[in-house]
């Protein structure tokens, strides 16, 4: 039996996520979540095979939990399944560690042959967005990415500095960095470029 925890903020994707992987004789839901903190704390409690999660959602995203996995060498394996087909998303998704990366207008049943496939140990990703994920390298390092989402989010750099425990200058020499690597005139434009791109 393979037993699957489901990450998912959409209350109604949650449910026929649920309802369509019940179907499986060999897959038992063992609980779902609707945020990333939650999501956690029911992977240490139920010990699941393989969690399926979704990349944005409140609190910590997707990607920060199979991280959070990884640093913790949980025996759980991941798939994400996301509306995000950017490859910015795959690559970093597969540099945190995760075996599956399905996109949410795929068949349903390939979301049960990819739990199988990454239950016996292999991978499962789409593969038109695997060719274009090493195309281009995603330019930002963690630090940038993190202080240019939350600028982007419309935080100043003292909230920012204030928030990441960082000094003002520091927080304004990662904005001035990230600008500077996407080739951008300003924090919102460089935000909206690498949002594109699937690197925030």
């Amino acid at each position: 039996m393979i037993r699957v925890l489901l990450a998912e903020d959409q209350a109604m994707v949650r449910g026929a996520l649920s309802a369509l992987l019940n179907l499986e004789s060999d897959i038992e839901v063992l609980g779902s979540a609707p945020d990333g903190e939650t999501a956690w704390r029911e992977v240490q409690r139920l010990k699941p095979d393989v969690l399926v999660t979704d990349i944005e959602m409140p609190g910590i995203t997707g990607l920060e939990l199979v991280q959070r996995i990884q640093r913790y060498e949980l025996p759980v394996k991941s798939i994400i399944v996301t509306t995000f087909a950017r490859p910015g998303f795959l690559r970093r998704a597969l540099d945190a560690g995760v075996s599956g990366y399905l996109l949410k207008d795929a068949p349903a049943e390939n979301l049960a042959e990819a739990l199988r496939t990454v239950h016996r140990g292999g991978r499962s990703i789409d593969p038109q967005l695997a060719l274009e994920a090493w195309s281009e390298a995603d330019p930002l390092n963690d630090r940038e990415r993190q202080v240019l989402r939350l600028a982007g989010e419309g935080q100043s750099a003292s909230d920012i500095a204030t928030k990441l425990n960082l000094s003002h200058g520091t927080v304004r020499n990662y904005l001035s960095e990230a600008i500077g690597k996407l080739g951008a005139g300003n924090r919102i434009e460089a935000y909206r470029l690498a949002r594109q791109k699937g690197w925030l």
